[in-house]
């Protein structure tokens, strides 16, 4: 007689285990320990840990201060609003992407709107958030004049609110420290005119973005004390602060202005507040043809300024990343977070790192082994 075949199982051991601890937290039927979990299932304690902080994280389970777990009837998806600055911004699609990413390995469900850096579309968007329902919304909008009014939106529907670089009223602030990033900046440029023009400036310009308030304008405020401190013989009538709105081609129109008046031959740091605002400077110098004249940093590291300074002949000496992919883990914890009703800080800062033609072999290797 043939052998009778084994019918194969296709289990995964770990969501069976993850099974068993639900089952037994329905057992149960009150709060129990981690102790408790590893001694009644036979779990090694590492697995137990992990699964129940898992079931916590997507909301079967609750965890009380005093440590005890236990599990949640009728668990609820968890949506979030997600209000991107703009569809255009190299930085802006980099951090949606990251914030997508995040969501979806979190089980979040995420709402998606663009606030085209437009108040009143932003405006728009923060109804139709209020409409839909949403949980929690993490707003990434940098017209600082409208910040209050979208605020007042939710504050008024009871939806907490996270705001992304720009901080908005009544809001937990999520982003870059900007005068530190600004201070780096500064630094990074000082040591420029100190290396190849023995420290003589002409012009100092800081290409900000005013709509963006003081809270971002920083930026521009930290890379001229980044510049003061080492290079002290530039007069402060020397200093110019020119707007850029953030984007490429008013910063473009603002230099060529800025040009129009003064001689060629004069040394210029530029100190942008976005790398966007960084290509729209490089492109009015080159158009001028005097980019042998300026040196230029900018914020964000977006590709198109990478791939600038890896050609190692362009007037842009460098970039602060801002780490866009770390943005949407950290955004989409930070907002389970205030849902889970922990105590979370005020002003979350982001890591940042200078980076530079020098470096970019070295950061390049750790953003590879980091993945």
């Amino acid at each position: 007689m043939p052998k009778a075949k084994i019918k194969r199982l296709y289990l995964i051991p770990i969501l069976s285990k993850a099974l068993d601890v639900l089952e037994l937290l329905e057992q149960q039927n009150a709060p129990v320990t981690l102790e408790d979990v590893f001694q009644k299932t036979n779990i090694s304690k590492t697995s137990v840990y992990r699964i129940l902080k898992t079931l916590v994280h997507r909301g079967y389970v609750a965890q009380a201060q005093n440590g005890q777990y236990r599990l949640v009837s009728r668990p609820r998806r968890l949506r979030f609003g997600f209000a991107a600055q703009s569809a255009e911004m190299p930085f802006s699609v980099a951090v949606a992407q990251s914030v997508t990413a995040a969501a979806a390995a979190a089980g979040v469900e995420l709402v998606m709107l663009d606030n085209k850096q437009d108040p009143d579309v932003a405006i728009q968007n923060a109804h139709e958030f209020v409409e839909k329902r949403v949980d929690l919304v993490l707003e990434f909008q940098v017209e600082e004049y409208v910040a209050p009014h979208v605020a007042h939106i939710f504050k008024k529907a009871d939806i907490p609110l996270v705001a992304v670089d720009v901080p908005h009223p009544n809001a937990t602030y999520f982003g870059v420290d900007n005068f530190e990033v600004g201070y780096e900046a500064g630094s990074l440029l000082a040591q420029y005119a100190q290396r190849k023009w023995k420290g003589k400036v002409d012009y100092v310009l800081g290409v900000g973005f005013t709509e963006a308030g003081s809270f971002v304008q920083a930026r521009i405020t930290g890379a001229f004390e980044g510049i003061r401190e080492k290079l002290k013989d530039i007069p402060q009538e020397s200093y110019i602060n020119l707007d850029g709105r953030g984007m490429r081609a008013p910063s473009q129109r603002a230099i060529e202005g800025f040009l129009k008046q003064h001689r060629k031959g004069q040394r210029v740091l530029v100190a942008a507040a976005t790398d966007s605002s960084a290509l729209g400077v490089l492109d009015a110098a080159n158009h001028a043809g005097c980019e042998s004249d300026f040196a230029i940093a900018g914020q964000d590291c977006i590709p198109e300024v990478l791939h600038e300074m890896r050609s190692g002949k362009s007037a842009i000496i460098g970039s602060v990343s801002h780490e866009a992919e770390s943005y949407g883990p950290r955004l989409i914890q930070l907002g389970i977070a205030l849902l889970r009703g922990y105590t979370v800080p005020p002003y979350n800062y982001v890591r940042h790192r200078v980076v530079t033609p020098e470096n970019m072999n070295s950061t390049e290797e750790n953003t590879t082994s980091d993945e």
